[in-house]
């Protein structure tokens, strides 16, 4: 099964129109996750980003293209389908303008939905992904909770939360083990910012994380600093 445990966001409020959705998503193998406003949306892809995103224009409160620009700007390579009313060309136009992959209008297919997202996954780049729980040295981290455990004394464990970029700097530093990784890159990847930013954010991001996961944070054996270059993350 090609797209077997997938992950899709339906941000939808319209109660009927989400069931047939969520039903005919997951009889095709994709795991899927329903809420029903903009700002639950945002909330949820910042808690665990997913695969792709089906967007609703018309939501209570923030609206869809309120959401999309979000998105956009700290998830740029997130496939994007905005779900429209048949009239709304403007939406549309805009959508795509602000970002969007794609989108259908409603009344829509649900066979031609389920096309356009398998569609956009597709064409998305394939991108090396660290696992969810993954263990070196003395830590064992889970990062889909963002949740690390030290190894203490006795067999016991200590456990510390992540912040949302600590995990996501540690994730992709742990997906490209063994491999010089930029700053410009983590830039883009973690935060969603222009690689030709100039900022001391990733610098920052890594000392704090390094004082988390190293023994002696000066003098690291995990994540490793490439002069010139960034970061390379070693068991």
């Amino acid at each position: 099964m090609e797209f077997n445990g997938a992950s899709v966001l339906l941000v939808e409020d319209d109660p009927t129109i989400a069931m047939g959705v969520v039903g005919g998503l997951e009889h095709e193998h994709f795991a899927v996750t329903h809420v029903s406003s903009g700002e639950a949306a945002l909330a949820s892809i910042e808690d665990d980003p997913p695969d792709c995103l089906v967007l609703d224009v018309m939501l209570p409160g923030m609206d869809g293209l309120d959401v999309l620009r979000r998105v956009k700007k700290e998830h740029p390579e997130l496939p994007i389908l905005l779900v429209t009313a048949k009239a709304a060309e403007l939406d549309r136009v805009l959508g795509l303008e602000l970002g969007a992959d794609d989108y259908v209008t409603k009344p829509f297919s649900l066979r031609e939905l389920i096309a356009r997202i398998k569609a956009r996954l597709r064409t998305r780049p394939a991108a090396p992904r660290a696992p969810e729980r993954y263990r070196f040295g003395q830590n064992e981290v889970d990062l889909r909770r963002r949740i690390l455990f030290h190894s203490a004394g006795g067999g016991a464990q200590v456990e510390e939360r992540m912040t949302t970029h600590e995990a996501g700097v540690l994730s992709y530093l742990i997906a490209h083990k063994g491999k010089d990784v930029s700053r410009e890159e983590l830039l883009q990847h973690v935060w969603g910012y222009s690689p030709t930013m100039a900022t001391r954010t990733v610098d920052n991001q890594i000392l704090k994380l390094r004082k988390k996961v190293e023994e002696q944070p000066a003098d690291p054996r995990h994540i490793l600093t490439v002069h010139g270059t960034g970061y390379r993350f070693e068991e």
